[in-house]
């Protein structure tokens, strides 16, 4: 695929994938159901699922998840936080502009340049927080967003991208 035909995939899954509303109890039930995929992958990550306002109300990391991966998932969250898209759609954007963190204004050592963080994008109200997955392939880590979310919300027909 070519970089303008991801961006279109990206565009679309952030399109599709809007919430009804977003609860604490929502919250468990996603975290909980991507830690079970991720397990069934046999995929260590660190999980976090935060609010716009910093608090984080689902955490999960593997055994073995050092702490550099923890860091990377709070990296991806503040992506989301601050451009509204998914992590996956600013690297790519960059790749297409040919540009860098710095070049947005962002310091590197606080925001991620790579896949794994999604908004939680609550329809007719707007981006209320993010979902980050950090573990061992930044598209794997979007993939499994992406999937966990369109099941959650029982959405069958979701593009996905698995390569890069």
């Amino acid at each position: 695929m070519t970089i303008e035909e991801l961006l279109k995939v990206l565009e679309m899954q952030e399109e599709i994938l809007q919430f009804s509303h977003f609860t604490h109890g929502d919250a468990w039930e996603l975290g909980t159901m991507i830690v079970m995929e991720a397990r069934r992958r046999n995929t260590p990550v660190a999980l976090k699922i935060q609010m716009n306002s910093g608090q984080t109300i689902f955490q999960y990391e593997f055994d073995g998840v050092t702490p550099y991966t923890d860091e990377l998932a709070d990296r991806k969250l503040r992506v989301v936080k601050q451009m509204e898209t998914s992590s996956l759609h600013l690297h790519m954007l960059l790749r297409q502009n040919e540009e860098s963190l710095a070049d947005m204004g962002l310091d590197p050592a606080l925001y991620a340049n790579c896949g794994g963080g999604f908004p939680i994008r609550v329809e007719d109200v707007g981006v209320v927080g993010a979902v980050s997955v950090a573990g061992v392939n930044h598209v794997a880590d979007h993939d499994l967003v992406v999937k966990c979310i369109s099941k959650y919300l029982h959405i069958d027909e979701v593009p996905r991208i698995r390569a890069v």
